[in-house]
């Protein structure tokens, strides 16, 4: 008989904004294949009898292949085991979400997928900023960073990125960003448009630092750090906390 599969969103990092039916499913588990911005406080919610397996990927560090990791996510659920797939964020946005669907689909494995608290909800709230504006910022887009090969996809909609009426939310992007500020000033996005860096959001190392998309780019081309992080630009990021 075949297991089931719950994909559980652990929210940015704070356990506090797990939600109740998340916890639910991390003290039935019988498995728990979790990444590395989902392990720490949150773990301890997980049933102490569960095995614990890390399956995280981070740029620029060994980490398992996907499809690794959705065949052992296959494997353990056709054992017939209460497996919790733990995604940092909400488990929809940038997670490899659909890989492991698509394999446990073939299988023949049933799954749910549990919502949370993406990042970017969370460093907003911090920072004390909605992510709209009334009249102007009446959209919001979260966009990727980074490609399969660590760069800037080159198939991203300047003209859409470059909305002054718009919050961006740029995910995985501190490498990338100069770069496209370059091409965001060229398609005539003022260098002026206030954005904020938001590292470790949630946790007890968390920090939000206020700039221009032009001082953010020459700030990330002069440091290096792995702490994760989001970029946000557009007409809220100037808002003070």
């Amino acid at each position: 008989m075949s297991g089931f599969v719950s994909f559980v969103s652990s929210g940015p990092g704070d356990p506090e904004l797990l939600t109740v039916k998340a916890v639910n499913r991390l003290q039935q588990a019988e498995v728990v294949l979790f990444d590395d911005l989902s392990a720490g406080p949150i773990l301890e919610h997980a049933n102490p009898d569960a095995d614990l397996i890390g399956v995280g990927k981070r740029a620029g560090r060994a980490s398992p292949k996907q499809h690794h990791v959705s065949q052992v996510l296959v494997d353990h659920a056709a054992a017939g085991l209460r497996v919790v797939r733990l995604k940092s964020g909400d488990s929809g946005m940038f997670g490899r979400l659909e890989e492991e669907i698509t394999a446990l689909n073939a299988a023949g494995i049933p799954f749910e997928i549990i919502p949370g608290v993406t990042s970017a909800s969370a460093a907003a709230a911090t920072a004390g900023i909605p992510l709209t504006r009334r009249l102007t910022a009446r959209r919001v887009q979260f966009i990727t960073g980074a490609d399969v090969t660590g760069d800037l996809p080159p198939d991203v909609n300047m003209a859409a990125l470059a909305d002054p009426m718009a919050t961006t939310v740029v995910y995985m992007g501190k490498r990338t960003f100069p770069g496209l500020v370059v091409r965001l000033i060229e398609q005539g996005l003022s260098a002026d448009t206030p954005a904020m860096l938001a590292e470790a959001v949630s946790t007890p190392a968390e920090k939000l630092q206020r700039f221009t998309i032009e001082t953010l780019a020459a700030h990330l081309e002069t440091t290096s750090s792995t702490t994760p992080a989001l970029i946000f630009y557009g007409p809220l990021a100037e808002l003070d906390p």
